[in-house]
């Protein structure tokens, strides 16, 4: 771990409102061309295996439709979740050289990642509500560091 990352457990760390969300806007590309390869073969199953008009969509509330976005969401997971582990960054977080850390500076665990990614998750269903919460948190952290253990932190230098 680098004197950055020690530096920014041992004090306050800023709160990273417009940080995450430049990051999250950047992540918002490859998980959309994911979200697309994953509707694909439903879309096609539906259609062709369906025998439906190519012309109607998956119905909204249907089994199918549930099940494709309960794919998509783990889809997404298998991005994020490993990118954060492998490297502690998506590549949204790159630019911004923001970084997923555990609490006490080291490595976050698996289970750790994965409480993160599902309570950030409903921040964002909430208007990302845990995400403005940053702002009144007292320690600048969002549902998802608190509900985690983990933090996200901003290195003064590239990776």
């Amino acid at each position: 771990m680098d004197t950055d990352e020690n530096n920014a457990i041992g004090r306050k760390p800023r709160a990273l409102v417009g940080w995450r969300l430049l990051a999250l806007a950047y992540d918002l590309w490859p998980v959309l061309a994911l979200w697309i390869l994953v509707a694909v073969p439903f879309t096609a199953g539906y259609t062709f295996l369906g025998h439906h008009d190519p012309h109607r969509n998956i119905p909204p509330y249907s089994l199918l439709w549930w099940l494709l976005w309960l794919s998509c969401w783990i889809v997404a997971g298998l991005y994020i979740v490993p990118s954060w582990r492998r490297g502690g960054q998506t590549l949204g977080m790159r630019p911004w050289r923001l970084k997923v850390i555990a609490a006490d500076g080291g490595a976050p665990s698996w289970r750790a990642l994965w409480v993160r990614y599902a309570v950030a998750t409903v921040s964002l269903l909430l208007g990302g509500l845990g995400f403005w919460w940053a702002w009144v948190d007292r320690e600048r952290l969002t549902w998802h560091d608190r509900a985690s253990g983990t933090r996200m932190v901003r290195s003064q230098k590239k990776t």
